[in-house]
Order: C-alpha cells, then sequence, then structure tokens
C-alpha cells in the first residue's frame, strides 16, 4: 500500500476518500431515527383485555424535521392501501378509523414526541385481530415496527359433575367442561385433599373425563379441574363421597314383590266393586217383588167375567204372607202354582149359581178374603 502511494499519489488518495465516505455513512445510519422496542412480533391477547403494543424511538441531532408518529392496520391484501388508526402531529393526536375503536385506542405516554409511541387498546374484541405498524418519522430520519395481534376466547368456568354411581367398588366418571374458549383447550384433574390421584384413575386431557375404577373411601375428597388454552385459564371443584354397596339382587327381588302385591290388591279392589255392585242390583230386584207381593183391595162381589180375571191374576200374583223370607217364597213358588192352579179345577172350590137359576162359576174365597 505505501509502494502504492508513493508511485500513484492519485489512486491512493481516491482509495482514502473512498474509505473515510463509508465510515461517515455508516456512522449517520447508526446514529439516525431508530425504533428501540423489543419483544415478540406477535402477541396473544384474550376477549376484554388490554393490550399494549410497544413503538419506542430514539432521534439523532441531525433529524431536524418535525416529528410525525402514525399507527396503521396492514391490509393482508398488498393491492390494497393500509388503514390509518392514529397519529400525532405537530404536538396534537389525531384518531382515524372507526369509532367504536377510536374510543378504545390511545397513547400510553401523555406526550409521544419524548420517545414513547406505544399504544393501549382497552375491552379487546375478536374483530382486533390484525397486524398493527408504528411508523416514526422526523426528517430525514424514518423508522417502522409490526406487530401482530390476536385476539382469543379464554376457557370459560367450568361445569364438574360427577357422572355414574358412587357405589364403592363401582367405577365413576369426573366430567370437566367449558362451554367457551379458543381451542385447543386443555384439562387437567388434581385432587385437593386426601393426596394425589388414585392409582387407578385415567384422565383424557382433551374432552376433561376422570375416569376411577374400582371406586373405595380412599378414593373420597376434594379434586379440582384447571381448563386452559394460549390465553387464560378456569377451575371448578367438586366433592366426591363413597356410598356403601347395594345387593342388587335384593333390590329387584323386593321390586319383584311389591310388583306382585300391588297387583293383588288392585284385583281385589276390582273383586269388591263387583261385589258391591251385585249387592246394589239384588236388592234392588228384592224391592220390585216385595212392591208386586203387595195385597190386593178384597173383592166380595164380581161378575162372572171379572171373577175369573182377577182369579188368574191371584194366582199368578200370590205370595205367601205367612212365611217370612225372600228365599223361601222362590222356593215354595212353583208348588203354590200349581197347587192353586188344581184347585182351580176342584168342583167344590167354586159354587154354579146365578140369580135365575143360570149356573155360574164361582171362586171359594179364604178366611183373608182372597180368593183360591
Amino acid at each position: 500500500m505505501d509502494v502504492l502511494c508513493w508511485r500513484k499519489p492519485g489512486v491512493c488518495f481516491r482509495k482514502l476518500l473512498m474509505v473515510l465516505s463509508a465510515i461517515y455513512l455508516s456512522t449517520d445510519m447508526t446514529v439516525a431515527m431508530k425504533v428501540t422496542s423489543i419483544g415478540p412480533q406477535t402477541v396473544r391477547k384474550a376477549r376484554g383485555e388490554t393490550v399494549v403494543l410497544g413503538c419506542t424511538f430514539i432521534a439523532d441531532d441531525a433529524d431536524r424535521g418535525e416529528l410525525d408518529i402514525e399507527w396503521s392496520i396492514m391490509s393482508p391484501d398488498t393491492t390494497q392501501k393500509d388503514e390509518l388508526i392514529l397519529g400525532f402531529s405537530g404536538g396534537e393526536v389525531f384518531h382515524y378509523g372507526s369509532q367504536d375503536l377510536s374510543k378504545r385506542l390511545s397513547f400510553t405516554a401523555k406526550n409521544p414526541a419524548l420517545g414513547d409511541a406505544s399504544i393501549s387498546i382497552t375491552d379487546l374484541k375478536l374483530g382486533d385481530t390484525a397486524t398493527y405498524q408504528c411508523k416514526v418519522k422526523k426528517t430525514p430520519g424514518i423508522d417502522t415496527r409490526k406487530v401482530t395481534l390476536v385476539v382469543e376466547v379464554r376457557p370459560s368456568v367450568p361445569r364438574c359433575s360427577v357422572q355414574g354411581s358412587q357405589d364403592e367398588g363401582s367405577s365413576v366418571s369426573l366430567s370437566c367442561k367449558s362451554d367457551e374458549g379458543m381451542i385447543p383447550l386443555t384439562y387437567k384433574w388434581e385432587r385437593q385433599s386426601g393426596g394425589g390421584l388414585p392409582p387407578t384413575a385415567i384422565q383424557n386431557p382433551g374432552t376433561g373425563i376422570l375416569l376411577i375404577q374400582n371406586h373405595t373411601k380412599s378414593f373420597s375428597g376434594s379434586y379440582r379441574c384447571t381448563v386452559r388454552n394460549a390465553v387464560g385459564e378456569e377451575q371448578c371443584v367438586l366433592s366426591l363421597g363413597v356410598s356403601p354397596s347395594v345387593n342388587k339382587a335384593g333390590m329387584i327381588a323386593g321390586a319383584v314383590i311389591g310388583a306382585l302385591l300391588l297387583l293383588l290388591l288392585l284385583l281385589l279392589l276390582i273383586w269388591l266393586l263387583i261385589c258391591c255392585c251385585n249387592k246394589r242390583r239384588y236388592e234392588k230386584e228384592v224391592a220390585n217383588e216385595i212392591r208386586e207381593d203387595v195385597a190386593s183391595p178384597i173383592s166380595r162381589s164380581v161378575t162372572p167375567n171379572a171373577s175369573v180375571h182377577s182369579s188368574f191374576r191371584s194366582i199368578l200374583g200370590y205370595r205367601s204372607h205367612h212365611i217370612t223370607g225372600y228365599h223361601y217364597q222362590r222356593a215354595n213358588h212353583s208348588v203354590i202354582y200349581k197347587e192353586q192352579l188344581m184347585d182351580i179345577h176342584k168342583p167344590s172350590n167354586y159354587n154354579l149359581t146365578i140369580p135365575g137359576g143360570a149356573p155360574v162359576m164361582t171362586f171359594a174365597q179364604n178366611r183373608e178374603g182372597y180368593s183360591v
């Protein structure tokens, strides 16, 4: 190099000038406007929470222009313009975009010109998921930073329940279910009292089911289920007990015997109803026949035709009034009926006389005055 500069001083001077220019440019880039915020490029937050998107910066003395800060939502389509949502220029804050987002969006610092252009978004919603860009300009310096915000739904408070019998020796399942939450959801069962999980327990982190086989009294206690995803977690607690084993065969036999007794009772009630109906019908028939047995008025003088009809009616409607008991009357009804018919045809029971000497038929009468 020294030999080259000695022989060709012009070439050596040009090389030295290039080196000095490179050093100057490198130094100028280092001290120019620079965004200094560090952190993950993707931020995950739960719905309803608050997020802070950082954008701190350092300006160089050479940056003598007016400070201009812009926050925009990057369009996923590169052919479309980005959406400007918040700005700072000339010492004033300017809101753009939708009114809903503007109410929830603000700079974290009272004066962003002091080097902190970070923003805060409260009450996050699923629609706030996007890529946000911070651009800081101060002529001639300029720098940007992009960060992606993902808003997810945290798990809802799960419901803990016991499925199956808690009888000693049986299998019992503990269920844990969350109705809301961005997948994947992970469930985990823990025992709060009485030690760790039973050795016969099998849990499924995807479904939230904890199966305990051969349940015993030593497995009873308090159990806690925790469900979580990328943005949060919730818990529920239940108490597991144990019941003495039940003789199922005895229960079945008792149920069968009870059903048979109930059937017998039902048949007895039906039989009593039938008997009651028959009794009422029997009493009604007795009352009707008693009314038929009431004696008709005594007739001392009758015409020939009337006496014949009266005699037949007396025969057909005759009942013994000296014998008590309905059954005895019915038993002797046919006998009396036949005897009375035979008495009609006996000559000694009727007279054949009429006034003027003409023969007529008259019937004999008993002491009560009835024709016989």
